[in-house]
């Protein structure tokens, strides 16, 4: 199934959406083991938006870019939600000397491989989940 994108009181600046949506589904099922079917949905919001969601799930008083949610019952479908903070992603790519679009995507790839079970609470897991977002850049950006 294809990935969902949907927008919460902001404008994501998303081109491409089915390119995205496809680059993904591969993405999910070169990555994740025996993964017959994914379901990916991604929530764009605003800072207010996801620092609530991150107090009220996780007891994190902080703002984040990203919070993702596994919502899986199966071991062969994966199932979740993504909840993106387009300020944190346009902070983001000013702090690291990148493009909006570059970040948005790099934090975009960044979720479905959480889902995927790469990790980045770890120095080394961080480094690996690195490698991966600048991996899913290249081939996304290649043509």
């Amino acid at each position: 199934m294809p990935a969902r994108f949907y927008e919460q009181e902001v404008k994501a600046g998303l081109k491409y959406r089915r390119k995205l949506s496809a680059f993904l589904d591969a993405l999910v099922h070169n990555v994740a083991d025996g993964v017959d079917r994914a379901t990916l949905t991604y929530i764009f919001c605003n800072d207010a938006y996801l620092l609530q969601m991150n107090q009220q799930y996780l007891d994190h008083d902080t703002f984040t870019d990203i919070i993702t949610f596994d919502m899986s019952d199966a071991k062969n479908v994966l199932t979740g939600e993504i909840y993106i903070s387009t300020d944190r992603v346009a902070d983001n790519a000013v702090k690291y000397s990148t493009t909006y679009e570059a970040e948005l995507h790099r934090v975009i790839f960044h979720g479905a491989l959480h889902l995927c079970g790469y990790k980045d609470k770890k120095e080394s897991d961080k480094k690996e989940m690195r490698r991966m977002e600048d991996e899913c850049l290249q081939m996304y950006f290649k043509d």
